[in-house]
């Protein structure tokens, strides 16, 4: 089943500063991941396996590539690690894109911070607001999202409207 996020993702060099605000407003610390995603060939949309400690998952999404927060509609297939799904896709579809990261992953209710430490790429911050099962809807995902954006060290220009496999892909 479909779930709505309203996300940005943004280049910091102000993790250690955003990570002392999330702990100020006591946020669920989930714990560092080790993730390797693997982007596939689609004709729409993204289609990625999340490879980690913490997250597994097969997931597709479609978004608009906006820099501000943008909405994402997100379907995710929980994924046993020890599975084939990975060889299937790859022989079915072909590679895109692999993206490899170290994640700090937080949460405060539904909205999820991401740390982002990304081979060739850099340091990001992703703001999360999710509406798993319809009872927030989009005005409210956007308002805790730009509620967060606002509170943190954050630019109209460290701003991506972009994926990691489009920013790796260029």
């Amino acid at each position: 089943m479909p779930h709505l996020n309203i996300e940005i993702k943004a280049r910091t060099t102000e993790q250690d500063r955003i990570r002392k605000f999330l702990k100020s407003k006591n946020a669920e610390f989930v714990g560092i991941d080790h993730q390797v995603d693997t982007y596939f060939k689609v004709t729409s949309g993204h289609l990625k396996l999340r490879e980690g400690n913490i997250e597994n998952h097969l997931i597709y999404y479609e978004r608009e590539n906006l820099s501000g927060p943008k909405k994402s509609t997100v379907t995710l297939y929980k994924n046993n690690p020890d599975s084939n799904l990975k060889e299937i896709l790859i022989k079915s579809l072909g590679v895109l894109a692999v993206v490899d990261k170290r994640r700090e992953i937080f949460f405060i209710d539904n909205v999820k911070f991401h740390l982002d430490s990304v081979s060739g790429l850099g340091t990001f911050i992703e703001i999360e607001a999710i509406d798993k099962d319809g009872s927030f809807g989009y005005d409210k995902l956007l308002e805790q999202c730009n509620y967060y954006l606002n509170l943190l060290p954050i630019t109209k220009d460290d701003l991506i409207e972009i994926s990691y496999s489009d920013l790796i892909l260029r």
